[in-house]
């Protein structure tokens, strides 16, 4: 029986959409909506914005460009952060500025589309429960079809997705069901996963066997920094909370004490009006006695 790895690791991700270019291809196509499709990439090496250290091994990434110029950011992003929104957001940017050191015309600055994948829900409202796809663009608020072309976002929430054999989505549901359902407890494959041949193609390349004591090692190793960082962010988390909440019953007893004194205050007053009524009853009581 075959074993398997998790296709979100660093090694695997790569192995699939970082080496084989039909494979990246058509993951972007299934995901972004594009108003023509990707017929060719070249890889682009080397990183724009360096993650923080903590967030390294949190982070998966491909870097492509189409024969149009377009570039494809590609990310696999293993724990959510409030801040990775924007470190998405000045990575596609200077991936955009960068076009200006060569471009004779700004006019001739090709798009830059950020694809997402969070392997953790960070849409919680209730309204969207339920929805695991995000795109943003440029846009004016009161008339949504004017645009600024440039730069697009799409994130993908993993955990919210579920199946629902759409034909006209059918590489779309195929590529994040290989995304969510392999992993290194999977005994059985999928059969709509098998009898593609794009996604039949990556799944051989989960076999544990496919990769070489080596390659097993650094898998194992990155594995182990992955629950580092994931035990140094919910340490921080932690952290913060409960200073949060140590700040929280200082400013509650203070706002106790405060509140003391006010009433101690209103107190004093009221004595005091109470004797200022009682002379001033006294006085005309005196004064009705005499006449």
């Amino acid at each position: 029986m075959a074993h398997f790895l998790d296709p979100k690791h660093d090694l695997t991700f790569k192995r699939v959409f970082g080496e084989h270019k039909h494979l990246c291809m058509s993951l972007i196509n299934s995901m972004l909506p594009l108003e023509k499709p990707v017929v060719n990439i070249e890889y682009q090496s080397g990183e724009l914005i360096p993650p923080l250290d903590i967030l390294r091994n949190t982070i998966v990434d491909v870097r492509c460009t189409d024969t149009t110029g377009r570039q494809f950011l590609v990310e696999m992003q293993l724990f959510w952060y409030e801040s990775f929104k924007q470190r998405v957001l000045l990575n596609a940017s200077k991936a955009y500025v960068i076009q200006s050191e060569t471009a004779q015309n700004l006019k001739l600055l090709q798009p830059v589309y950020s694809l997402n994948f969070v392997n953790e829900i960070f849409e919680k409202s209730d309204k969207m429960q339920d929805v695991y796809f995000h795109h943003y663009k440029i846009v004016n608020i009161e008339y949504t079809e004017k645009r600024i072309d440039g730069l697009e976002f799409v994130f993908l929430e993993l955990p919210k997705f579920t199946p629902q054999n759409r034909a006209e989505k059918k590489l779309h549901e195929l590529w994040l069901r290989f995304l969510t359902e392999i992993n290194e407890n999977t005994e059985e494959i999928p059969q709509e996963l098998l009898d593609n041949e794009l996604t039949r193609e990556a799944v051989r390349y989960m076999e544990k066997a496919a990769y070489s004591k080596e390659q097993l090692a650094q898998y194992d190793k990155w594995k182990i920094d992955l629950l580092s960082a994931q035990s140094m962010l919910y340490d921080s988390e932690e952290k913060g909370l409960k200073k949060g909440r140590a700040e929280g019953e200082a400013e509650r007893a203070q706002l106790k004490v405060e509140k003391e004194a006010a009433q101690a205050k209103l107190k004093e007053k009221a004595e005091k009006e109470a004797g200022l009524l009682a002379r001033i009853a006294e006085l005309e009581r005196l004064t009705l006695g005499k006449t």
